[in-house]
């Protein structure tokens, strides 16, 4: 038996298809593992990407709710601010119109204040003569006294220093910083110590000081403050008297009133109310002022008062003495209270006591 010879072409077709297909698929492998690195890559690139994208979300998001929460508060601070700015402009124009009525009430009663002037004169002729008159322990209390201050020496003559018990009333109200409306409003203001500097109210506390200095030797005296309310400068003698006698009573009261600044409106009722209030009361009262009263017996409703309205203030007032107590007033000047001079004067006619403007450079 013989065999068969083999030659290559003896592989049957099958095998052949075979070893292809295996070539082909091994092919496959190859090049899908590099796709699949690849495709790998790319995926954690965009991974990467999104993540880093998102924190960028978040942190705007962050500074979105920052936003919104400062652009809140800067509203508010808007409506506040545009509040605020309503009430300046309305209080701006309270002002003009108090200015503009109080310059026509100037104007109008210029005419009038220079007939009483001429009308003051006159009358203080009588009024000397009806002082000479008074008993002799009252004339004891006139004198005339010098005093040397920054100025040039004066003399103040007519003003009545005499009695048992002597109360000086002393203006501290807010219009004691200033001669004007404006400056007036402008240093009311300010701090403590830039307003006791007031011009004005340091030429007051000289005229204070000058009166309690020359009070006669021996005598009861009591130094009071008003705005809107009335008290003693030095603290816990309300309704007592202090004694000339006593050096430390004397500097007490004058040192005290140097610490106060002047604020508020003014209340000649509660002065004249504090004054009834002492024991025994006084015979004799120094009054230190610059116009007609601003309120009378409680706070007025109305920011605003008018001329009319503070001369009734003053005649209240007036009424609570009526006459008995002699009052010396001393006026110092103020812008636009026309009916002040004639109002006080009148005062010390029917309290037979006596009414001066002393000079700018007195005492």
């Amino acid at each position: 038996m013989s065999r068969r010879k083999i030659t290559p072409f003896s592989l049957s077709f099958l095998d052949i298809m075979f070893c292809g297909f295996g070539a082909v698929v091994l092919l496959v492998l190859v090049l899908n593992h590099e796709t699949v690195e690849s495709r790998n890559q790319v995926f954690t690139d965009l991974r990467a990407e999104a993540v880093r994208l998102e924190k960028q979300v978040l942190v705007g998001e962050q500074d979105l709710v920052e936003a919104r929460n400062s652009l809140k508060a800067t509203e508010s601070e808007i409506v506040l601010m545009q509040g605020q700015s309503e009430r300046v402009i309305e209080t701006i124009d309270e002002l003009q119109v108090e200015i503009a009525r109080m310059s026509r009430e100037t104007l109008a009663s210029r005419e009038h204040v220079n007939q009483l002037s001429t009308d003051l004169k006159s009358l203080d002729k009588v009024q000397k003569r009806l002082g000479a008159a008074v008993d002799a322990d009252r004339d004891a209390g006139e004198k005339v006294r010098e005093f040397k201050g920054e100025g040039d020496r004066q003399y103040l003559t007519g003003l009545k220093m005499g009695g048992r018990n002597i109360l000086i009333l002393v203006d501290a109200s807010a219009s004691m910083l200033d001669e004007t409306i404006v400056n007036i409003i402008r240093r009311r203001n300010l701090d403590t110590a830039s307003r006791i500097n007031a011009p004005k109210w340091q030429r007051t506390l000289k005229t204070t000081e000058w009166l309690v200095s020359n009070l006669p030797a021996n005598t009861g005296f009591q130094l009071y403050i008003f705005n809107t309310m009335a008290r003693a400068t030095m603290p816990g003698t309300d309704g007592q008297w202090l004694q000339t006698s006593t050096r430390k009573e004397v500097d007490g009261a004058v040192s005290a009133l140097y610490q106060l600044a002047p604020e508020g409106g003014t209340s000649l009722y509660q002065a004249f109310a504090a004054a009834k209030e002492l024991s025994p009361l006084p015979d004799n009262i120094i009054l230190v002022t610059d116009g007609l009263p601003t309120q009378g017996r409680s706070k007025p409703s109305s920011t605003t008062v008018s001329a009319d309205k503070r001369l009734d203030h003053f005649k209240q007032a007036a009424k609570l003495l009526d006459g008995k107590i002699p009052v010396n007033t001393i006026l110092l000047p103020m812008e636009g209270d026309a009916w002040a001079a004639a109002a006080f004067w009148s005062l010390a006619i029917n309290s037979e006591g006596s009414f001066m403007t002393p000079s700018r450079d007195w005492p």
